[in-house]
C-alpha cells in the first residue's frame, strides 16, 4: 500500500476511529490524541500489514492498544477536581454513557466495537484477538448489565 492510498483509507475510517476512541477514553482531547498516535503508528508499521483487506481491523486494533496505553497512563496520574466533563455528542443519552463507562473493560470494548463502531462479531473478534464465541458471550453479559443498570434509573 502506498502513502497516498494509506491517507485516503485512513480518512475514510477516521470518524469511526474517533468515535471508538472517545467511547474508550471518555474525553475528546484524549480521543484526538489516540487517533493521531494510531495514524502515526500505522503509517510507520504499514509494511507489517500482510493483508490489505483487513486494513480497518488492523487500524482499529492499533487504536485499541493505544487507548489502553493512555488509560494505563491515566491511572498513574493523580486526578484533580477541575477535570472537564467528557462530551456527550456521540451518545444518545447521558444514562447510557454512564452505564457503558461503568462496564468492565473487557465488556466495554465489545459493546463499543459492536454497537458504536458497527463491527460484526467476526470483525470484533479479530480486532480483539479472541474467539467469536467469547465476543458473543461478552456481548450478552454486557447487555444484561446495561439492562440492569438502566432499569434501575
Amino acid at each position: 500500500m502506498k502513502a497516498e492510498e494509506f491517507v485516503n483509507r485512513v480518512g475514510q475510517v477516521k470518524p469511526r476511529l474517533y468515535r471508538t476512541a472517545i467511547l474508550y477514553l471518555g474525553d475528546e482531547s484524549l480521543a484526538k490524541e489516540a487517533v493521531d498516535e494510531t495514524e502515526y503508528k500505522a503509517f510507520i508499521s504499514l509494511k507489517k500489514l500482510r493483508q490489505p483487506e483487513y486494513f480497518e481491523t488492523w487500524l482499529t486494533r492499533i487504536l485499541i492498544n493505544t487507548c489502553k496505553k493512555i488509560l494505563r497512563h491515566l491511572k498513574r496520574e493523580v486526578p484533580y477536581e477541575s477535570a472537564p466533563e467528557p462530551s456527550a455528542e456521540d451518545f444518545d443519552s447521558l444514562p447510557l454513557k454512564e452505564a457503558i463507562q461503568k462496564l468492565p473493560l473487557e465488556l466495554k470494548e465489545v459493546v463499543i466495537l459492536r454497537y458504536f463502531s458497527g463491527f460484526t462479531v467476526a470483525e470484533t473478534a479479530q480486532s480483539l484477538d479472541m474467539p467469536q464465541g467469547t465476543v458473543a458471550s461478552r456481548q450478552r453479559r454486557a447487555l444484561q448489565l446495561l439492562k440492569l443498570e438502566l432499569s434501575d434509573e
